[in-house]
């Protein structure tokens, strides 16, 4: 029991830290509501008059899981490289199972678009074959003007 007696120091100092944060932000913050112009958004000075037509897909996320998987990789890799002689074989074949594992992490973000920064790109439906129904736009009540005569 005197092992864990750090570890639960540890965890009281930390419960009495995180509830001495929340009090003492409450007690300090100010009071009043903050006003239109500080809650607006506010970008090289220009004020936004409409809201934008529509939502653009972010991809910052799977570059930062790019990211986090590299960094990931290395922090897992620079020991292996200080003890490779001594791990032999076995070293060796865990390090490759290793990066076989982060590279198809890298397939999988890359197929999902990770370094795709254009626009969406959307396969167009190919046209069927042309006729005069597909090619002659019929205006008002059955058909328009013309609809009785022969073209």
């Amino acid at each position: 029991m005197a092992q864990y007696l750090p570890v639960l120091l540890l965890l009281a100092l930390s419960t009495v830290f995180a509830a001495l944060s929340f009090v003492a932000s409450s007690l300090l913050a100010p009071r009043k509501r903050p006003t239109a112009a500080k809650v607006a958004p506010y970008e090289c000075g220009i004020v936004p008059d409409v809201e934008p037509p529509q939502r653009f897909p972010v991809r910052f996320y799977l570059v930062a899981m790019i990211f986090i998987i590299f960094d990931i990789e290395i922090v897992f890799l620079y020991p292996w490289a200080v003890t490779y002689r001594e791990l032999g074989t076995f070293g060796l074949v865990e390090v490759l199972v290793f990066a076989a594992i982060v590279f198809v992490s890298f397939v999988y973000l890359v197929s999902n678009g990770a370094l795709d920064w254009g626009p969406a790109k959307r396969l167009r439906v190919a046209m069927g074959e042309r006729t005069t129904e597909s090619t002659v736009a019929r205006v008002g009540p059955e058909g328009g003007p013309r609809a009785g005569r022969a073209a």
